[in-house]
C-alpha cells in the first residue's frame, strides 16, 4: 500500500469518525424549545401542601417539540417577597408536577422548581412566571433533562361561594432547553 491510499484511508475513517459523533451528539440535545398553549386552570380539592391551594391545569399547544397537551397539578401560597414589577396583591408556586403527552405518544415529565404570580386587580388577570425541571419521560424523552419556564396570564371566569377564582383560563408560552431528546419521528 502506497503513502497516498493509506492517507486517504485514513481521512476516510477520521471523516466517518466525526459524522457518527456529531449525529451521536445531534440526538443526544434538542436544544432551544419554544411552545405556546392555552388551556384552563381550576382549583381542586387535592393538597399538595398545607396551608395552600392546589390547582389542576390542562393545557394543550405547539412548539419547537410538536403538538403536545399539558397536565400539571401545582399547590399556590403565600411568598416571601413579590415578584419583580409587581405592585398587586401575589403568590408563590410552591410545589407541583406536570406532563406533556406529545402527539407521537412520547411523554415529558417536569417538576416544579418554582414560580409565582402577581394580580392585577385593575384589570382582573393573574400574571404567572413558574420554573420547571426536566425529570425524563417516555418514548423519545426517555432520557432527557433540562429546564423550562412558563410565562403565562390567567383571568377568573367562575368563581366560587367564597367569591375565590374557581375556572380560569390560561394562555401563555413555555421556553426552555432539553437535553438527550429524539427528534419526533412524522412516521409514527
Amino acid at each position: 500500500m502506497n503513502t497516498r491510499t493509506v492517507t486517504r484511508t485514513f481521512v476516510f475513517v477520521a471523516l466517518i469518525l466525526a459524522l457518527s459523533v456529531a449525529g451521536a451528539y445531534a440526538r443526544q440535545e434538542h436544544g432551544h424549545v419554544k411552545m405556546t398553549f392555552s388551556g384552563t386552570n381550576v382549583a381542586t380539592t387535592i393538597n399538595l401542601q398545607a396551608n395552600t391551594v392546589t390547582d389542576e391545569m390542562h393545557a394543550g399547544g405547539t412548539g419547537s417539540l410538536g403538538r403536545f397537551t399539558f397536565r400539571e397539578l401545582h399547590a399556590d401560597g403565600t411568598a416571601p417577597q413579590a415578584p419583580d414589577g409587581c405592585t398587586g396583591p401575589f403568590f408563590g408556586v410552591l410545589k407541583g408536577a406536570g406532563v406533556f403527552r406529545f402527539q407521537d405518544g412520547s411523554l415529558l415529565v417536569v417538576t416544579l422548581k418554582d414560580g409565582s404570580g402577581c394580580i392585577n386587580l385593575v384589570e382582573r388577570f393573574s400574571a404567572l412566571i413558574v420554573n420547571y425541571q426536566i425529570t425524563g419521560g417516555t418514548g423519545r424523552f426517555a432520557n432527557a433533562s433540562g429546564e423550562l419556564t412558563m410565562t403565562a396570564t390567567q383571568t377568573p371566569v367562575l368563581r366560587n361561594a367564597t367569591n375565590a377564582p374557581a375556572l380560569l383560563p390560561i394562555v401563555g408560552r413555555f421556553e426552555g432547553t432539553i437535553f438527550r431528546a429524539e427528534p419526533e419521528n412524522d412516521d409514527r
